[in-house]
């Protein structure tokens, strides 16, 4: 089952995100990250396309780069601060729970999110 089985009112609900997401999300921001703080470190020549674009960002938009990369982690940490909300709306009281989705939901954003706004609890389970 994909969720705990701790309760069966929902209220210790968790999901983890699919091995694809964590990977690709923890690649893409790994990559970002070292093309904006050590991009004199990252060697362009042998990732091909990839290497290309992302020298080509760095020398002419390096910049938008920077702050793209804070703006990404404030999105990230208002994401994880709305599935604590999510988690209350949806009756998810649980503290390892609520824990879990916060901490999920910062490293992998929607990739998490959407799978806690799928979550469909029992109407007559739901608390108000």
């Amino acid at each position: 089952m994909a969720h705990s089985d701790r309760s069966r009112d929902g209220s210790a609900f968790f999901r983890r995100t699919s091995l694809a997401w964590v990977v690709s999300v923890s690649l893409a921001v790994s990559f970002f990250t070292w093309t904006v703080f050590w991009p004199n470190q990252v060697p362009y020549e042998r990732l091909g396309p990839l290497g290309h674009v992302s020298h080509y960002l760095v020398e002419h938009h390096y910049p938008v780069m920077y702050y793209g990369w804070w703006l990404a982690l404030m999105v990230h940490v208002g994401e994880a601060f709305y599935s604590l909300k999510v988690c209350s709306d949806k009756g998810v009281d649980n503290l390892l729970a609520r824990v879990l989705w916060f901490v999920q939901t910062f490293l992998f954003g929607l990739a998490s999110l959407g799978l806690l706004l799928k979550y469909k609890p029992d109407a007559r389970l739901k608390r108000q």
